[in-house]
């Protein structure tokens, strides 16, 4: 790595990021309500809160970095690299873009993106036709967008974890499993003793190892 090449300050990689993920986020997601929109705003605020301590300023290695340097004096905690925490920390000190936590970021990332594509295309096609949505990813799970933005979250966060994200983090947790408790009310209004066996065959949030029952399978 060039000293003469700046490692933050890079305000205009902060804007390019973050409206390209933000972007890439609503049209898997395609917000339609204001729910759909409250729901959405977190989950950009946390990309935004991102890629600013990414690219622009690292706050969080700037409020450690009396206890990193005196833990790990070896690291220039102000490079780019740096910023890989997990990586650093847990001594890889090879290119951090290779280290297993890197990796594994892309695992939840990519799958938590695929997860709020399918379930929109579920719920789309319910919602056109009145009816409750329970095949494809909703027979595995109740509410597998929200669980997709939690997956990206986390794969960020182990990526490049930041004091601010790691606060967002159980904030924006809390906030979706409250939103999946109103949607549920409002379900159990519409479709009332359909949606009680729904929610007694199918988990809320973490699919179950056994798969999914064949009485949701394929409806939708």
């Amino acid at each position: 790595m060039h000293d003469d090449v700046p490692a933050y300050g890079l305000w205009l990689l902060v804007i390019i990021n973050s409206a390209i993920f933000i972007f890439f986020a609503f049209s898997f997601f395609k917000p339609q309500t204001k729910r759909d929109w409250r729901s959405f705003g977190a989950f950009s605020a946390f990309l935004v809160a991102l890629f600013t301590e990414m690219y622009g300023f690292p706050l969080t290695i700037y409020l450690l970095s009396g206890w990193l340097q005196s833990r790990f004096p070896g690291v220039d905690w102000f490079s780019h690299d740096a910023g890989h925490l997990l990586e650093e920390m847990f001594g890889w000190r090879a290119n951090p873009h290779f280290g297993p936590f890197h990796l594994l970021s892309f695992a939840f990332i990519g799958g938590g993106f695929i997860l709020i594509s399918a379930g929109w295309k579920v719920l789309y096609e319910a919602q056109r036709h009145h009816t409750l949505a329970t095949g494809g990813v909703y027979a595995y799970v109740r509410h597998p967008q929200y669980v997709g933005f939690v997956l990206v979250m986390f794969g960020f966060l182990l990526q490049w974890p930041t004091l601010l994200t790691l606060a967002m983090f159980p904030v924006l947790v809390f906030m979706y499993t409250r939103l999946a408790r109103t949607e549920e009310r409002e379900s159990l209004a519409e479709f009332g003793s359909d949606y009680e066996r729904y929610m007694r065959d199918v988990p809320g949030f973490i699919p179950r190892l056994g798969g999914p029952k064949r009485d949701h399978v394929g409806q939708g």
